[in-house]
């Protein structure tokens, strides 16, 4: 068999038919073209996204790890009622300015459950962007337990955060955000192209196997035959998780990310927030009482911290009252003139982000934002992010990421594998390399096709930056190595 045979029919492209060449051409052409892209992008990006992949899988189960080895600050014995929410941030205010004066209450973060501490936020000069300093109540005593630093909306204690930001940029700053960027927007290219060629594979023998072969390895296939089954096989499995996981992901990117903020700002898919400005701050007006708009007053707004604590209890009891039931986070108000805004964190098994504010005085709700009037992408966004945190559903979303991350590890393994196995084996050297796909593709393909995959390259390259540079650097890669390759055939 000469060396065209192996590689198209390791490729699993159709052979051509006499009585169909324009049309066999065609898909032989696109089954190529498919193929060199899935096997550029595979081999200079696997490593890229087998990194994401390895930190991922521990990100995934990071918040058990972070329930398990701080349980000594997350959670205390049931012993009693509760004291009142006022004198639980009373007591971690007088310890904590004790020690650190220049730090500025700012949220509390109530007992979620009977075995849960209180949290109370304080911002803190030293720290990070998003950080914030927590002091950990024992709301059955009042009494502060310890403290530490939190991160982000979920809260999350500086194991977790450890763990999110390896996952994020290596701990590289923005070199790294630059890895996790290229790794996230080329993982859909890899993905897809690879769907494609597994699909046709599969067509081609479905008279004798059928389509479950789709998600099933043929294991009475030998050596490579065998490898190419599973890699295809357990990517269908992981390929609707990963393809989801890159599209949350990229939302925190740098140069991608800033283009998708800008999308959902255009489109009015941002994320929502509940006013905090009481009605009447600017010139007070009287309170109506027929409005859950009104009744709050710029006179209302405590000019004593103290006074804004002694406050919590009635905001807290008014937020209950108007449906707030999961965990929430209490922003203290900033300023005069503000009200208290009261939000559900993103905890396990919560689905909504309800939100009211509260005017501390008077305990009258001022404005509210109930999760359904959230645009829908937002909504969307939000629970991808959730699922994304492995938060969404708890244990059993950590354990579904975790065996995602492991897929695809295999699946990037047996990739690496395959292409070893097609390096040549005579006069080739101890590391001799795989070959490429079989060049040419471009010219076999419909200009039917080439031209919408062209444009969409083109649209790809400029929504996502670092995918159109490197598929840039992907195409000199080719043109180089046929230079070569012609060189030596001439010589």
């Amino acid at each position: 068999m000469s060396t065209a045979e192996i590689t198209t029919s390791d490729s699993g492209a159709d052979l051509p038919e006499p009585s169909d060449a324009p049309a066999a051409r065609r898909r032989t052409g696109l089954s190529a073209l498919t193929m060199r892209l899935h096997f550029y992008a595979g081999v200079f990006v696997g490593p890229f996204i087998l990194i994401a992949a390895l930190t991922g899988a521990l990100y995934a189960i990071s918040p058990t790890l972070e329930s398990v080895m701080s349980r000594d600050l997350l959670t205390v014995t049931q012993n009693g009622t509760p004291k009142p929410l006022s004198d639980q941030v009373s007591a971690a205010v007088v310890t904590q300015l004790a020690i650190q004066p220049d730090l500025q209450l700012v949220a509390v973060a109530p007992a979620a459950g009977p075995e849960d501490t209180t949290r109370v936020l304080f911002s803190d000069p030293s720290l990070g962007e998003s950080e914030r300093r927590a002091v950990f109540v024992d709301p059955y005593t009042a009494l502060p337990i310890g403290d530490s630093v939190v991160y982000g909306s979920s809260g999350a204690l500086p194991m977790r955060t450890w763990i999110d930001q390896l996952h994020r940029d290596l701990h590289l700053g923005e070199p790294g955000r630059i890895y996790s960027e290229l790794a996230a927007s080329w993982l859909w290219i890899v993905g897809l192209a690879g769907l494609v060629i597994w699909v046709r594979r599969v067509r081609s023998r479905r008279a004798r196997n059928g389509w479950g072969w789709l998600f099933a390895a043929d294991r009475s296939q030998r050596a490579r035959g065998r490898t190419l089954n599973w890699h295809g096989a357990i990517g269908m499995w992981v390929l609707p998780l990963a393809l989801l996981l890159s599209a949350t992901g990229m939302t925190w990117s740098t140069y991608a990310g800033e283009n998708i903020t800008e999308l959902r700002q255009q489109l009015s898919w941002t994320t929502p927030s509940v006013s905090t400005t009481l009605p009447g701050s600017a010139a007070p007006v009287h309170d109506s009482g027929s409005d859950h708009h009104g009744g709050g007053h710029a006179e209302h707004a405590p000019a004593d911290p103290a006074d804004r604590i002694a406050q919590l209890d009635r905001v807290y009891a008014t937020a209950r009252a108007e449906g707030i039931t999961q965990a929430v986070e209490i922003a203290m108000p900033g300023a005069p003139g503000k009200a208290f805004g009261v939000k559900e964190r993103r905890m396990p098994g919560t689905y909504t982000v309800d939100a009211v504010a509260v005017d501390g005085a008077t305990g009258s709700v001022t404005d509210r934002l109930p999760y359904a009037d959230w645009p829908l992408m937002a909504k969307l966004t939000n629970w991808g992010i959730q699922f994304h945190m492995g938060l969404m559903f708890g244990l059993l979303n950590q354990l579904l990421l975790l065996a995602a991350m492991i897929g695809l590890i295999t699946v990037i393994a047996r990739g690496y594998l395959l292409w070893w196995r097609r390096r040549p084996t005579r006069d080739a050297g101890r590391f001799a390399m795989g070959r490429a796909p079989r060049r040419g593709a471009l010219r076999q393909t419909s200009p039917w096709l080439v031209v919408p995959l062209l444009a969409a390259a083109l649209l790809v390259g400029w929504f996502v930056p670092l995918v159109g540079l490197s598929l840039l650097a992907f195409l000199a890669v080719d043109i180089l190595i046929g230079l070569v390759g012609r060189v030596r055939a001439a010589s």
